[in-house]
Order: C-alpha cells, then structure tokens, then sequence
C-alpha cells in the first residue's frame, strides 16, 4: 500500500517538475529568439489570434505559461514509468529517493540534449539557405531567422533528451537496484 501511495506521489510531482523544466527552458530559449514566441508559440498555444502581434506587457509571463503547458504532461509518462520500475526497491522510501534521483537525471539529460541541439541549430542548421525549411513553420516577418532556427532546433533536440533521459533513468534505478544487492551480499 506504501508503494502505491508513492507512486501516486510521484504522478503528482512529476508533471510540475515537467512544468517547471519547461519554464526555465522557455525563459532560456525567449531571451536567444523572442519571435520564436512573438510569432509562434504564442500563438501555437493560444495566447494569441493569429494575424494579431503578439505583444505583452511582460512577455516573460506568457513563456513562462507556455513552458508548463508544453512540458507538464511529459511528467506523467516519465513519472509513471520511473515510478513503476522503482517499484523494485525494497521499500517505498528508497523506492521514492531513487525515482525523484532518476527523474532528475531524465530532466538533466533532456536539457542537455536541448543545449546539443541549440549548438546544433547555431552552427550547422542556421548557416543553411531558407529553401531547406519547407517543412518548418517561419513566419512571414521573421526578422532573426537564425536564433528562431536555432531554438526550434533546441525544443526539438529536448524532446530527443526526455526519451534518452527516461532510458537513462531506468537505467539508474535498475543498477541503484543492482548495487544495493550487490553491497548485501
């Protein structure tokens, strides 16, 4: 009953820690392109009609609402699966620290990949002509094309770096699993 409590618990935190993972990110993100939001994401999620500017007092406050929209339900398939496989700790407590441990190192690694991907979008990505966007959303006014590609590109890479991390985080809690047998015996 402990460990189902616990995972409980963990379906509640994970998903704010997604939210918050997504906000600090965003903020990160806004300050390299903030048409990236002006002209997209703002309007993606709704804070905006399209064909109106997007332009608020604190714009700083919409990333911030974007962040957590656009990661917070990342949490619950993280949460449920590391929460899951941390059933095979002994006891709901080591159960608990080892989880939280995992998710953090799912949250490390994703941002990780996300910085891969923002030097991936600056150096190779953004040196290329327009013509090899077609599939991506530009707006129309764009006027720094190169930060607003080499944010895409970081939101993408991250999405990459939840899924390693996830495995990752397995991965931890499976051996913090093998290392506490292995220090018993």
């Amino acid at each position: 009953m402990k460990k189902f409590l616990t995972l409980l618990l963990i379906l509640i935190i994970a998903p704010i820690i997604g939210g918050l993972y997504g906000i600090l990110h965003d903020q990160l993100t806004y300050t390299i392109a903030p048409e990236y939001y002006t002209k997209f994401k703002f309007y993606q999620f709704g804070l905006m009609d399209i064909g109106n500017e997007a332009i608020f007092p604190n714009p700083r406050q919409e990333v911030c609402g974007v962040g957590f929209m656009a990661t917070w339900w990342m949490g619950i398939p993280i949460g449920l699966i590391l929460g899951l496989v941390g059933v095979i700790h002994s006891d709901w407590i080591k159960m608990f620290t080892i989880t939280m441990k995992a998710i953090l190192v799912t949250v490390i690694i994703a941002f990780l990949t996300g910085l891969i991907g923002l030097a991936y979008g600056h150096f190779i990505l953004a040196n290329q002509p327009k013509e090899e966007f077609a599939n991506w959303y530009l707006p129309e006014n764009l006027i720094d094309f190169k930060g607003f590609i080499e944010v895409g590109s970081m939101h993408n890479f991250s999405y990459i770096g939840g899924l390693i991390g996830l495995i990752s985080g397995i991965i931890y809690s499976f051996r913090q699993k093998r290392k506490f047998l292995t220090s018993t015996v």
